[in-house]
């Protein structure tokens, strides 16, 4: 029996190390918010996939997940996603980030290292490091997890 299929159906998203314990979404800062792309179309997703590894970023994969669970995902996780319907064009500087990266990228080179050292030790408080910019940074990784 296949799995249960939401109402929406599947999306197609990029992932980062899928299967692994490093696993991560690939996301977007847009006005403050942390927006998640759901592709309809795997071409779609494939393409934003090579602009990306264009752009020197770790290479994603493609994954099909259903809507309604990545939904829920990013309600837990405090962000939001953002389908993009197969054929979309964009009307907005801000829509057009979800056919195409921006320009400048967060510096994602060294991010497992930097996860590892943010994630708290036993008995640690968790509490950030006090630079700004790593705080967000931090943020945005544990929201992908």
């Amino acid at each position: 029996m296949p799995p249960r299929e939401s109402a929406f159906g599947p999306v197609h998203v990029l992932l980062f190390d899928a299967g692994s314990d490093q696993e991560g979404i690939h996301s977007l800062e847009l006005n403050g918010r942390t927006v998640v792309l759901m592709f309809e179309d795997p071409d779609d997703a494939e393409r934003y996939a090579g602009l990306l590894e264009a752009q020197d970023f770790p290479v994603p994969s493609v994954e099909l997940i259903d809507r309604e669970e990545l939904e829920q995902f990013c309600r837990d996780a405090g962000s939001e996603g953002r389908f993009v319907p197969a054929g979309f064009l964009p009307t907005s500087d801000e829509e057009r980030l979800l056919i195409a990266p921006p320009e400048r990228n967060m510096d994602v080179s060294t991010w497992k290292e930097q996860l590892e050292a943010d994630e708290p030790s036993a008995g640690a408080s968790g509490a950030g490091s006090g630079d700004p910019e790593l705080e967000a940074f931090r943020r945005r990784l544990e929201g992908l997890l």
